[in-house]
């Protein structure tokens, strides 16, 4: 009964505490990044060509990742790094990727000339493959050089398996393609911020439950809930501020890596469904776009315009009605994603025939 009272109180505990310590130092941080941004006139420009309606949101600060970024970081290392050095990668992923978007935010804001610095789109996506691929070698390779994640993952009705070298390449892809899924979404108030704090909440109940328990991760994963829920509070309709490609591509990235170091990657697009609806959009867009142009002179679209949010706004929705149907989709979605990382989880010792279930052990606690 101590062992499991341990297990259960102790850990998740210390996890919702750094969870509502994320959230009060966010919104205090939140504050001052407002009225610094307003000061300092870093206002976010508006797509000419999209919803009329979005063109009230010219000027509203941006880069208000800073205060997410900055919640998770300074919490982490205090509470959840000193003999939990695993926490350093998710961390370096989320500052690295945080100053690449950075620097696209504040290029974007003062209108500087990329190539007068050389950070092209495709300078950047490179810089962002690069981290991608590095931080990918740190979880596949053993210690002390990784993690020794030695590419398993946990597949559902199947079990875990272990896909090798493969595992270095495709980890690349998925971070840099979530990181850029959650960049687009970002695109109306709330609509990202609600639909990460639904994802690292999802995380943060897979690692709990998993076998062996990754009970510094979960932690982690319910900082970054804390701190995004309080991002939620100055982010909600009408914004008082935008996350910026600083928040929305570390953020992303981030989840990207949750999920790779808790071997429920395969579960990422269910978690992350209105992520990887988004970003599909847009492919599917660009690339039926292209096609039709070659094939018959004159490109054709198959939404109203990409992502799909503007598609439903076009189609009358809302700019609430979509965040709010999109975070409905997303939380149903969450559900479904950890029913099936515990459906199909390994079996715990507790569970086995030759020890007492847990739940015979729950059932005679006082």
């Amino acid at each position: 009964m101590d062992v499991l009272r341990a297990v259960l109180v102790q850990d998740m505990a210390r996890a919702l505490l750094l969870a509502a310590a994320a959230f009060v130092l966010t919104l205090f941080v939140g504050a001052w990044w407002v009225r610094f941004a307003r000061r300092h006139k870093l206002g976010k420009q508006i797509r000419i060509d999209g919803p009329q309606s979005h063109m009230t949101k010219m000027g509203t600060p941006t880069m208000g990742g800073v205060m997410v970024v900055s919640t998770v970081v300074l919490l982490t290392v205090l509470f959840n790094l000193v003999d939990r050095w695993s926490m350093l990668l998710p961390l370096v992923v989320l500052v690295s990727f945080a100053v690449l978007g950075g620097v696209d935010d504040w290029m974007t804001l003062t209108g500087s000339q990329s190539r007068t610095y050389g950070f092209t789109v495709r300078y950047k996506f490179w810089l962002m493959m690069a981290v991608a691929f590095i931080a990918s070698l740190a979880l596949y390779l053993p210690p002390p050089f990784g993690l020794g994640h030695e590419g398993k993952l946990q597949i559902p009705f199947v079990g875990e398996l272990n896909i090798g070298p493969w595992f270095i390449p495709i980890a690349t892809l998925i971070i840099v393609f979530i990181s850029n899924a959650v960049n687009l979404t970002d695109g109306l108030d709330s609509l990202a911020g609600w639909n990460l704090t639904l994802a690292f909440a999802s995380y943060g109940v897979m690692t709990f439950l998993a076998e062996p328990r990754l009970t510094n991760l979960m932690a982690f994963c319910f900082t970054l809930v804390g701190a995004c829920a309080a991002f939620l509070w100055y982010n909600a309709h009408p914004a008082q501020v935008f996350m910026g490609d600083l928040g929305a591509l570390a953020l992303g990235a981030t989840l990207a890596i949750v999920a790779l170091q808790s071997q429920q990657w395969l579960l990422l697009p269910v978690v992350g469904i209105v992520f990887v609806a988004e970003a599909v959009s847009v492919i599917l867009q660009t690339g039926y776009f292209k096609w039709t142009k070659w094939r018959f002179g004159q490109g054709r679209r198959i939404f109203k315009m990409a992502p799909l949010h503007h598609h439903f706004e076009l189609l009358g929705w809302s700019q609430v009605q979509v965040t709010q149907r999109f975070v409905l989709v997303g939380t149903v979605a969450a559900m479904v994603g950890i029913s099936l990382a515990l459906l199909f989880a390994a079996p715990r010792p507790s569970e086995r025939a030759d020890q007492t279930p847990l739940t015979q052990v729950v059932e005679t606690m006082p």
